[in-house]
């Protein structure tokens, strides 16, 4: 089997990555994150998945589309209900792509992370499925984040702080402020 994997950053692909490995299964990586933001965060993603996919010989697609006014301009009417909108769009791009390229599923390694609507996340792509007529790999990874998390940090890889979006990264420093 062949598996287009979204990827929203590497330190999320390192655990997920070695469970598909592990089942067999090959993999192409897929970068499309256009609610990264700002951009300089947008960038030290991408890199880190850039080199992180060198170091392990994962060949990566990558769609390099910074999103901030398109992914505002969908979100801004309702930012408690923004990440319905946000794996969405990554999700159906993704399959899309995979039909479009000859894969046999799709997945995502939003799946991995405990601070994801994982039940969200797994609604949404099953329903992508069948609308673009092409499987979704499904995994519940997340007991496998931390373990991730810290094969990650002895890798020279960026490790964000935060889910991506403008709005996530508010909700962080908000916190900070209210302690």
């Amino acid at each position: 089997m062949n598996v287009f994997l979204h990827i929203c950053c590497a330190p999320c692909s390192v655990m997920v990555l070695n469970i598909l490995k592990e089942e067999k299964i090959d993999v192409t990586g897929y970068w499309y994150n256009p609610n990264v933001h700002p951009f300089t965060e947008y960038t030290s993603r991408l890199n880190a998945l850039k080199q992180y996919s060198e170091m392990i010989q994962l060949p990566l697609v990558i769609n390099d589309t910074y999103g901030l006014r398109q992914f505002v301009k969908h979100v801004i009417s309702d930012l408690e209900n923004r990440c319905d909108f946000c794996y969405e769009d990554r999700i159906r791009l993704t399959a899309k792509q995979a039909k479009l390229n000859g894969f046999d599923a799709f997945s995502t390694t939003l799946l991995i992370s405990p601070y994801q609507k994982h039940e969200r996340i797994k609604e949404i792509a099953v329903r992508i499925a069948k609308e673009e007529g092409i499987p979704f790999y499904y995994y519940d990874f997340r007991p496998y984040f931390r373990a991730g998390q810290q094969i990650a940090k002895t890798l020279p890889l960026y490790m964000q702080k935060y889910c991506g979006c403008i709005f996530s990264e508010e909700e962080r420093y908000q916190k900070k402020l209210n302690k």
